[in-house]
């Protein structure tokens, strides 16, 4: 696994995320871990095929979404992860990755995204893999995993 294949995720996420979210996330360290459930954690699963297949996941503290999600919504504020909630968390994980697969065709690698799904503790299914991962840091807010796994 190439690092530069999680550099078109990091540039949108960024990017993404200041126009949504109004925060100007940091990076934190780029890693290889092991993508595991985690306690009141929610991931974004995006599948990806062509010049290469895998998936990105993003991977947050339920309450890291719900913040997010309250900053996306105007400042509107949600206790749970309802319906709504998924929807937005789902679309800004749809923004990030259509905006990276853009970047990755600007670069002649065509690659075709799913739409998003919404993973909660409990309702995991995906294997555990070996993820390229880097966290962004949103001060106020939590963090941000973008975990890229490809073959």
């Amino acid at each position: 696994m190439k690092a530069e294949m999680i550099n078109p995720f990091l540039e949108s996420a960024r990017s993404v995320i200041e126009q949504v979210v109004q925060i100007s996330p940091s990076t934190g360290n780029l890693g290889i871990k092991d993508v595991v459930p985690a306690r009141d954690q929610i991931w974004i699963q995006i599948d990806m095929s062509g010049h290469f297949s895998g998936m990105v996941v993003f991977g947050l503290q339920e309450s890291v979404a719900l913040r997010i999600v309250s900053a996306m919504m105007g400042g509107f504020v949600l206790t749970e992860m309802d319906e709504m909630g998924q929807s937005a968390i789902s679309e800004l994980g749809n923004m990030i990755s259509g905006n990276a697969s853009t970047i990755l065709s600007n670069q002649g690698i065509v690659v075709d995204i799913t739409p998003p799904r919404v993973i909660k503790t409990g309702q995991n299914d995906l294997p555990v893999r070996k993820a390229l991962c880097i966290p962004l840091l949103m001060e106020g807010i939590g963090e941000l995993d973008i975990q890229v796994m490809v073959s």
